[in-house]
């Protein structure tokens, strides 16, 4: 694989990306009047003038001249890409895979692509921090379920630390592994220990952990990711607090310079990979902080994309600046094939774009998986239903478009207040004490709407409540109110510590299809997934400054 990017000029410098975007425009039609005739503004008395050319006659010629050099400008970026990508061994995939999912009524079929960022040593990654040891270790791993309609996507984040069961895996010598259990779920990409690592390994784990088919495995290093955010001009991102030296090396023994001040800014290249890649000196220091800085990260970068527009002049700089160090399974192996995977999702509005992380809980210093709350998610998944419980599969596109309102009759109701940046800062736990499912995950997404941070969805303790009342601390009175202004009817009261959104039965009212979308015994749905889980995704829409942290 290093021998293909060898004489790629500015592979190890993100900063320099960028600049292959004069690739896709090789000349300005626009520039140099070709339809212009030197006749027309110089005639002889002598010479008959020549016949003038008609506006469609000029229309068609400067038309059929801008195709000619885009084709021509586009099809030199398209080879290149398609001798930057590298694909693994998919002889090395299981043969006891789960099958393919089917398709819908309408002849559409979800899509499952497993997402792997290394931080392997090679290909210049060392230089931007990369691993310094030989091999290669996989620091994000996030399972992209894109629905049916392609109108909707999650992407589930799978902790680094998780102990999993390991299932064989192929060597570089063509000998396959023993299966493994109780072992860290990262160690699957780190199996025959090469630069490149093990990405089938990784995506025969990521099906044995799910019972899902994994469609496409994209693997990016850190010199593609790098590339790839300068390429769109940098990401928006925030942090809650300075950030210096020492916290991106503890090693270093002192505090050393300051590398993000507190708040918003954008990053790109070596400062993208400094920001999701910090642990220290943020929350608890824990990786399960730095994936919610990570899912915040990819959040802001899809709205970056889509804000330029989902179109092949806008994919193809980025593509380039990508695939220079990204290694694909073999069926998406061509430039074509990762432009039709990018154009089939451009219209997933960012709202209905969610990332949440796999349901986990601490054992020692690794991570064990919740169940069944994880079983609950794998499932709701394999039936192509959304988080929230929806049927993905049987909305249609206009169905889908026209749900939101009637889905959302509060904020009818009462328009939800603009965000504040400092709401980020205040946190608040939605509790539900109606026993009807669906609702917590509801008030959470109006709640983290208005730019608060949501820390915990669950259920209240106690009796039912027939109005929503919000609970406060110690000086919290304040937030508690404009808190209370998303919840219509609802009231304020002193608490314990913190604050607490206490859902009750007027909400549930005025949000029926919260509750029936995910009512158990709706035939052929899944159990619904508790609010714990689903009330702590993140929408791509969110803001930048919230939930970015843990601990």
């Amino acid at each position: 694989m290093s021998g293909r990017r060898g004489s790629t000029e500015t592979e190890n410098s993100p900063h320099r990306a960028g600049g292959r975007r004069t690739a896709g425009r090789a000349a300005d039609p626009g520039k140099g009047g070709a339809d212009k005739d030197i006749s027309d503004t110089r005639p002889t008395s002598r010479a008959k003038p020549k016949p003038k050319r008609s506006t469609k006659q000029k229309v068609l010629w400067v038309t059929a001249g801008c195709t000619a050099l885009l084709v021509l400008a586009g099809g030199a970026v398209y080879y290149r890409l398609n001798s930057n990508i590298t694909t693994f061994d998919g002889d090395a995939l299981s043969k006891d895979r789960p099958e393919a999912a089917a398709p819908d009524a309408q002849g559409r079929t979800p899509v499952n692509v497993l997402m792997i960022g290394s931080d392997s040593r090679g290909n210049g990654n060392s230089d931007l921090g990369g691993g310094g040891d030989d091999g290669a270790r996989s620091d994000t791993a996030i399972l992209l379920h894109v629905y049916a309609d392609h109108k909707h996507a999650v992407g589930i984040s799978i902790p680094r630390d998780s102990l999993v069961n390991l299932p064989p895996c192929k060597l570089p010598n063509g000998k396959w592994t023993k299966e493994q259990t109780n072992v860290m779920f990262n160690s699957a990409f780190s199996v025959g220990n090469t630069d490149q690592g093990n990405p089938a390994c990784t995506q025969n784990a990521v099906e044995k952990l799910t019972n899902l088919r994994v469609d496409h495995t994209i693997v990016v290093d850190f010199s593609g990711f790098a590339a790839m955010t300068s390429a769109v001009g940098g990401v928006e991102v925030c942090l809650p607090n300075d950030i210096h030296e020492g916290d991106l090396n503890p090693n270093l023994g002192h505090k050393g310079k300051l590398v993000f001040a507190k708040g918003r800014q954008k990053v790109s290249g070596q400062a993208a990979l400094d920001y999701v890649r910090v642990r220290h000196g943020i929350g608890d220091g824990s990786d399960i902080g730095r994936t919610k800085r990570q899912q915040a990260f990819l959040s802001s970068l899809i709205k970056e994309v889509k804000s330029k527009g989902m179109d092949p002049t806008t994919l193809l700089p980025l593509a380039d600046a990508a695939t220079k160090s990204l290694t694909v399974d073999p069926d998406l192996g061509s430039a074509a094939k990762l432009m039709s995977f990018a154009m089939s999702i451009k219209d997933v509005d960012l709202h209905n774009i969610k990332f949440l992380t796999a349901p986990w809980r601490y054992e020692g210093p690794r991570v064990a998986l919740v169940h069944p709350d994880v079983d609950q998610l794998w499932a709701a998944l394999k039936a192509d239903r959304t988080i929230d419980g929806q049927d993905a599969s049987a909305q249609s596109p206009a169905a889908t478009d026209s749900a939101a309102p009637s889905a959302a009759p509060t904020a009818e109701a009462t328009p939800t207040p603009a965000a504040d940046a400092k709401n980020a800062e205040i946190k608040v736990a939605v509790l539900n004490s109606t026993g009807e499912s669906g609702l917590g995950s509801k008030g959470a997404e109006a709640v983290k709407g208005a730019g608060y941070t949501v820390t915990t969805v669950g259920n209240a303790a106690g009796k039912p409540r027939s109005t929503t009342v919000v609970e406060y601390g110690t000086g919290e009175r304040t937030a508690a109110e404009s808190v209370a202004k998303l919840f219509p009817g609802a009231t304020v009261q002193p608490g314990g510590r913190g604050l607490s959104v206490v859902l009750g039965h007027d909400f549930a009212a005025a949000n029926p299809a919260s509750a029936a979308a995910s009512a158990p015994g709706a035939p052929g749905a899944p159990a619904p997934l508790p609010t714990s889980v689903s009330g702590t995704a993140r929408s791509a829409d969110d803001d930048p400054c919230a939930n970015v942290s843990y601990g």
